[in-house]
């Protein structure tokens, strides 16, 4: 019976701790690529890996002065990043703490963010007042965090009530959800460019569905000329009301979202149906009648 070959030199022992170290390691190293994805981050990253490359590479050429000069600011780059990514650093740590100390989210404070979101839509429709909310998914959306004004505040209806009123001076550009909390205001977000687009949809409303053809977000938006009320999500918009609103919600992040009893004001948009694959173009509202004109 033909035996493995001897192998020369010490082979390693796998024990519980290599495994767990291994793990742990996994970890930070998971942990930390979700720290930095979408954000600026991630090209001073590279450069930092293409100056470990040329260390590499010239240690491995004997390159001895270039070995010299990588090798002597190689040191210093710790303190560099750390200045550079102190931001970052903050985030994360404080992200670390909220999660030590808070427990996870129940249905019932799920089914109230539903409320808050559907409830302030639904006032905004009926004082048009025009509004663009964006809820985060699986790609994180802190580029366009930045670009705005942070708040890192607990969602709710008079918290995003207060935001879009006119005379606010954070009314202006979208609100960026993360989970339960209103992670900034007055947030730029990229337009639309899809020709199939109907012209007679506005900066809002093109904002609202660029946003979701670079990412998986969802973008409800409340119309400031007609009150009405939609959702885009995969560069896709449909004009809902406020029941549909909550149930669409309910299925794009996967949670239970059961019937509410809030009292939601009765909206005159039809509810339309959404077909996956297509553009739903938002129908114009219809022009008053004259005086005296038969129906």
């Amino acid at each position: 019976m033909p035996t493995l070959p001897h192998l020369p030199g010490n082979t390693p022992h796998l024990t519980t701790g290599s495994v767990l170290d291994i793990l742990l390691v996994s970890l930070l190293i998971y942990q930390f690529l979700l720290l930095v994805r979408g954000t600026r981050a991630v090209p001073m990253l590279t450069g930092v890996g293409a100056l470990v490359i040329a260390f590499y590479v010239a240690h491995l050429s004997n390159l001895r002065t270039l070995d010299w000069l990588v090798g002597t600011i190689l040191p210093y780059s710790i303190f560099a990043l750390i200045v550079i990514f102190q931001s970052e650093i903050r985030q994360a740590l404080s992200r670390l703490g909220r999660n030590l100390t808070r427990s996870r989210v129940s249905q019932s404070d799920a089914s109230d963010g539903y409320d808050d979101i559907v409830m302030a839509a639904s006032t905004f429709a009926q004082d048009q007042t025009g509004a663009l909310v964006v809820i985060e998914r699986e790609i994180g959306l802190r580029t366009y965090i930045e670009s705005g004004v942070a708040l890192d505040a607990h969602l709710s209806y008079e918290l995003l009530a207060t935001l879009f009123r006119p005379s606010a001076p954070l009314h202006d550009g979208a609100v960026i959800l993360q989970a339960d909390r209103v992670a900034a205001a007055a947030c730029f977000l990229p337009l639309s460019m899809n020709p199939l687009l109907s012209n007679q949809l506005g900066t809002r409303h093109r904002a609202g569905i660029g946003i979701t053809e670079e990412t998986d977000a969802i973008s409800v938006i409340v119309s400031e000329e007609t009150g009405g009320i939609s959702i885009a999500v995969g560069g896709h918009i449909e004009r809902v009301t406020p029941e549909r609103l909550r149930a669409r919600l309910g299925e794009l992040l996967s949670r239970y979202a059961p019937q509410s009893a809030l009292p939601f004001p009765i909206s005159s948009v039809a509810d339309e149906i959404y077909v996956p694959g297509e553009v739903c173009d938002l129908p114009s509202p219809e022009p008053p009648k004259e005086a005296g004109e038969q129906p």
